[in-house]
């Protein structure tokens, strides 16, 4: 029997990067895109267009850096939104314009402050207009899951007549739950007349951390699009997690009547690289591409899998990628090794000094530590980028002394916009004392929110990842920094988020504004 293919559609540099403090460079966003082609994903949904300039630039380059998979793009029901992103997705192989207008109630009496004849005729406009500019155009009836079905049905009908070839319903509060969501589903496909000329979608928040079971559900109940992200990332609780989707419908194909197209073997190197560029580091018992996801400690268990592996495995760790990224780099590796490594991860240079710049920091990274692994390519590079783009802070110097008995003290040395400073402090600790040390100089008026630190291989002599949250005002940026000594690393990643933080912030949200 010839099965349906269930599109993925991935929206890790739109939606995942509303997780406070997410936000991605447009490099970085490259980076993420090519890693997302690399797996084969149907749709990488680039970003919002008109939230700001950096996201046009950052929409425009995925378009131009991506050839396999389709370049979506986000707009709201209006036309400059729309127009914005026909002109951010050109030149590009495969388009789409995702746009979207609610649809419940409760926004559109008080948010949209239209009545609902208004919303549809604002959508089918949406949607003529966006068919001027590509042949794919998505559209989504916001906050779905609190519409009213009739209006519901009214509006996917319009939509799909006015060309909209996949229709999205979104649980945009993760308040369902996955009989009531399926049912959902199946109701929508059986009342609408034309429902036969789309492909439904379904888009997820796992509030109630039931993002995935929700999907899944209106997968069985004939959905034939799941919008997910990398690691579930996402704002509030997060999105679906795209690794869990994949691999419950490939491995239960006993129970889903579809398949998917991913190149499995790059979950886990793609997963890596979102947690490396956004600093949400992943719990060792997340599904698929936690630490702990193939690991056995009880007797019982590994007495099992020794003598047959499908005593306590349903999967293989080979075929998400845990073993697929074991080529191993040292300080004798030369210039063409480091370079064709990189290329294989889908890292490339735009000069020939970027490249020198980046095998120097190899060369001193590997003068520390005996073996280079993919993980700390990536965030040599990473770490590499964020420096490039936030250049008013920079650390040159650091010194602590911690002592038995006495008070941890710490020396630093800083640039602020290119002039040295010096700050000292004492602390709890040193890194406290280090962070003292450094708010001497620069006087942000932050507060602490989080300071995480993960190991990013194995071994005594590994890099330490840090990952530091800071919020001022209302706003909220993650730092990271990644060296051998984890003070340092400490340092590197408050420095980042201090760039962050004093760098003006134009985007909009996609939800932020009236239609």
């Amino acid at each position: 029997m010839n099965k349906d293919k269930l599109i993925i559609f991935d929206t890790t540099l739109r939606d995942g990067e509303q997780s406070p403090g997410a936000s991605m460079t447009r490099d970085e966003k490259v980076r993420i895109a090519k890693a997302l082609e690399r797996m084969r994903v149907d749709v990488i949904e680039a970003g919002f267009p008109a939230a700001s300039v950096g996201d046009f630039e950052s929409v425009q380059a995925v378009a131009q850096a991506v050839q396999e998979s389709t370049v979506c793009g986000l707009a709201r029901a209006l036309d400059a939104d729309i127009e914005r992103t026909g002109e951010a997705l050109k030149g590009a192989g495969r388009t789409r314009i995702h746009t979207f207008i609610a649809t419940s109630p409760i926004h559109m009496q008080k948010k949209l402050r239209m009545t609902p004849d208004q919303v549809v005729e604002r959508a089918v406009h949406a949607v003529r207009l966006a068919r001027q500019f590509t042949d794919d155009v998505e559209f989504s009836p916001e906050d779905a899951g609190r519409s009213e079905v009739d209006f519901l049905c009214r509006v996917l009908e319009a939509v799909i007549d006015a060309g909209a070839g996949t229709v999205n319903i979104p649980d945009t509060v993760g308040y369902n739950v996955p009989e009531q969501f399926g049912g959902l589903i199946r109701m929508l496909r059986e009342r609408v007349p034309n429902a036969d000329k789309a492909i439904f979608s379904v888009h997820c928040h796992n509030d109630l951390g039931l993002a995935v079971a929700n999907s899944l559900a209106a997968v069985v109940n004939g959905a034939r699009q799941v919008e997910c992200t990398i690691n579930g990332l996402g704002e509030r609780a997060g999105n679906a997690a795209l690794e869990e989707v994949v691999m419950t419908v490939r491995t239960r194909q006993d129970v889903f009547p579809c398949t998917v197209g991913i190149d499995t073997t790059q979950i886990v190197p793609t997963s890596r690289l979102v947690s490396s560029i956004t600093g949400f580091a992943i719990q060792p018992n997340k599904a698929i591409v936690g630490a702990n996801a193939f690991a056995h400690e009880s007797g019982i268990h590994q007495d099992g899998v020794l003598k047959s592996r499908e005593t306590y495995e349903i999967m293989r760790a080979e075929d998400v990628g845990w073993s697929a990224n074991r080529m191993v780099l040292g300080k004798h590796s030369g210039r063409n090794a480091f370079r064709s490594r990189l290329q294989e991860l889908g890292i490339e240079f735009g000069s020939e000094e970027e490249l020198n710049e980046a095998f120097a920091r190899f060369k001193a990274l590997a003068d520390k530590k005996h073996e280079i692994f993919d993980e700390d390519l990536q965030a040599l590079v990473t770490e590499a980028s964020t420096e490039a783009e936030n250049e008013r802070v920079k650390l040159v110097g650091l010194k602590v002394c911690s002592e038995t008995g006495e008070t941890p003290d710490a020396s630093v040395t800083l640039t602020v916009d290119g002039v040295e400073q010096q700050g000292r402090a004492q602390g709890g600790g040193v890194v406290d004392a280090s962070f003292k040390a450094i708010e001497n100089i620069i006087g942000s008026g932050t507060e602490l929110q989080l300071y995480s630190v993960n190991n990013i291989t194995s071994g005594t002599d590994a890099q330490g990842e840090v990952t530091v949250r800071l919020e001022k005002g209302g706003r909220i940026v993650n730092g990271q920094g990644a060296d051998t000594d984890i003070v340092i690393a400490s340092a590197k990643a408050y420095v980042n988020a201090l760039n962050k933080i004093l760098t003006p912030q134009d985007r909009a949200h996609p939800q932020a504004a009236d239609v």
